[in-house]
């Protein structure tokens, strides 16, 4: 089987999703990778950074034959052994370093000599998110935006995921997009967080079709900010409003920050989970103190502690619903329709889930 070439072709990598080994030092991958990346570096960060410090004083020639030295012996059969399994185990990816260069060239040799032929990228990680940004940009550009709206508990996240045409913004930034949004996990760093997205709107926009929804978020998704350019789009795009009653509303938020995060919490921390779960909501609660004023704030704290309690003595939810109606009917609520009677005109449709998904589906 004749060797496949080294690749420049960014869009066909992503759209395909290549699977791709990344040569760069860890903290480098930390700091910015893609979705199907794995981090198989050539060197360590102590030891990228001791050839780093002999460049500097040394020069290039001097650096290299360090690198050399770090890694040789058993340290770099072990290294190859896992570049190779990694060959093996996906055939049609790639391997890449920062720009393409002396990382990935030394590599590619290395496995080319234990008679692996893999192609690496042209350019590396530099140019793969460069093409990424700039990918955004056009993208958006060309995306034609309906926002998924509506008070909170309505299940527009729910909606998104129904949509096939649709980025879902929350799963991609791993948090719920509330003051109580955030996840036991972690979310991804910034970087990764826009390559995700512009590589979601690259495969969208691969069609003919323009249309996309997203959900109508503000600047931030937890510490993760929206591209400048989203924002400004999303700022004018038309609107479709979920509408569910309050009781409805009230279920779905139960099912989401209540049973669901507790499991989540359980799964990480086992039996500390249920205490580290009410804790995480009483947290959240005192971020909105001023908001809600301190009467109010300590009624429904009050019955938050008082609901973890019924739940764990006999999985009573009853308490549970009683705070998130308050917190709904006495603030999230009046917040959003003061927001929606500033953008009336937005609004292309209003009805239930079902109503919005049974439209949309009929719009694209």
């Amino acid at each position: 089987m004749p060797a496949r070439p080294d690749t420049a072709d960014y869009r066909e990598l992503f759209l395909t999703d290549a699977p791709m080994m990344d040569m760069r030092a860890p903290a480098e991958f930390s700091h910015g990778a893609f979705p199907t990346a794995h981090s198989l570096p050539l060197l360590t960060d102590d030891e990228r950074a001791q050839v780093g410090t002999c460049y500097k004083r040394q020069g290039q020639a001097a650096a290299i034959t360090l690198g050399h030295q770090l890694v040789a012996g058993a340290t770099r059969a072990g290294r190859l052994a896992r570049w190779s399994e990694f060959a093996h185990r996906h055939p049609q990816g790639y391997l890449y370093c920062f720009r393409g260069g002396l990382r990935s060239q030394t590599v590619q040799q290395w496995l080319r000599d234990e008679g692996i032929d893999y192609p690496l990228v042209r350019g590396g990680y530099k140019a793969m998110r460069r093409f990424l940004l700039e990918e955004l940009e056009r993208s958006l550009e060309r995306a034609e935006l309906i926002l998924v709206s509506g008070k909170t508990g309505t299940g527009k996240t729910r909606v998104i995921k129904r949509l096939s045409r649709s980025v879902d913004l929350e799963g991609l930034a791993n948090h719920r997009g509330s003051t109580f949004g955030q996840l036991p996990e972690p979310q991804p760093g910034q970087i990764d967080f826009e390559n995700a997205l512009s590589i979601a709107l690259l495969k969208l926009l691969a069609s003919e079709q323009t249309r996309v929804f997203v959900e109508d978020e503000g600047r931030l998704i937890g510490r993760l900010y929206l591209p400048e350019s989203l924002r400004e789009r999303m700022t004018g795009s038309p609107m479709v409003v979920v509408e569910e009653s309050l009781e409805q509303r009230v279920e779905v938020i139960v099912a989401d920050y209540v049973l669901d995060l507790g499991r989540r919490f359980a799964d990480l921390y086992g039996d500390d989970g249920p205490a580290l779960h009410g804790q995480k909501l009483q947290d959240d609660l005192g971020r909105i103190r001023k908001r809600l004023g301190g009467q109010r704030y300590q009624q429904v704290s009050d019955v938050m502690t008082a609901a973890f309690a019924a739940q764990a003595a006999g999985g009573d939810l009853a308490l549970h619903r009683q705070w998130i109606a308050t917190l709904l009917a006495q603030y999230y609520d009046p917040m959003y329709e003061y927001q929606l009677a500033q953008r009336a005109g937005q609004v292309l449709f209003c009805g239930s889930r079902e109503a919005v998904v049974h439209w949309a589906a009929g719009a694209g």
